[in-house]
């Protein structure tokens, strides 16, 4: 059973998706507009069910999460949120799951909180020291808050045009209308130097001591698998790599079940 409730964290409130359960599994979504905890990680989080805990927050600048005052958001300001919920929840060791930004995020906060975060996985992960900007995220981090929009963002994250339906269209453009005020402080031009900002230097890579499963997908353009995925086997001492043939940016909507199963066996490793 989900519910949804605020905490606050650093005297700001996090809007969070969470369950009740076992060993804890921290859920951090990626950058796209209109994205949020909930909507990144619900039906995922339902499949899995028991016997986790489920930890998904709408990051700072996204849903209903504000961005701090005097804030622009970046790597520090989500990786020390992340942190601070989970000190405020009083959960002494947990996993995470991040998607795209949310990797970056999951793998800098693998590498200031050794004793609490158990394994990572990073999914179309950004935070690789070297990648650049690609043009498919540099539009979508620009996409205007309508159907146009939405349907451009959509045609870029799935590798199936099937999936870019009319509802789901409607859905995020709505979604994106609703965040767009927080939205619009959060990489404005030039947006080289976000992607930058959310790099994980090599010494933190290497200092990571929790296993990693990276999942990617073959096609993704927005977080290629040979500039995002591929160097991080030489920058982790402890990875695998699981990558998805006819797959985009998001596996976990692409591929739900085999995703599912990916999770299920790494989070259930001895």
């Amino acid at each position: 059973m989900t519910e949804l409730r605020t905490v606050t964290v650093g005297g700001s409130p996090v809007h969070v998706l969470h369950s009740h359960g076992g060993p804890t599994v921290l859920m951090l979504h990626g950058s796209g507009p209109g994205t949020t905890g909930s909507g990144a990680w619900a039906a995922t989080a339902e499949a899995l069910g028991p016997p986790w805990r489920w930890v998904a927050p709408d990051q700072a600048g996204f849903g209903g999460t504000p961005v701090p005052p005097g804030s622009r958001g970046g790597l520090k300001l989500w990786t020390g949120q992340a942190a601070g919920l989970m000190d405020a929840l009083g959960v002494e060791q947990y996993a995470v799951i991040g998607h795209s930004m949310g990797g970056a995020v999951a793998l800098a906060l693998a590498a200031a909180r050794p004793r609490q975060v158990t394994r990572v996985v990073a999914v179309s992960t950004m935070g690789t020291p070297g990648a650049p900007l690609s043009a498919d995220l540099d539009a979508i981090w620009a996409a205007p808050a309508d159907r146009h929009g939405a349907r451009d963002m959509l045609s870029r994250l799935f590798y199936s045009p099937s999936l870019v339906t009319d509802a789901a269209v409607d859905a995020r453009a709505a979604a994106m209308r609703e965040g767009a005020a927080a939205y619009a402080s959060l990489f404005p031009p030039p947006r080289a130097r976000w992607a930058d900002d959310l790099t994980v230097p090599a010494p933190e890579l290497a200092g990571i001591r929790a296993p990693v499963l990276l999942v990617h997908g073959a096609e993704d353009r927005v977080t290629p698998l040979a500039t995002a995925a591929l160097p991080l086997l030489h920058h982790l001492p402890d990875v695998r790599l699981h990558v998805l043939g006819r797959c985009g940016h998001v596996p976990a909507v692409e591929h739900p079940h085999e995703f599912r199963q990916l999770l299920s066996g790494f989070l259930s490793r001895d």
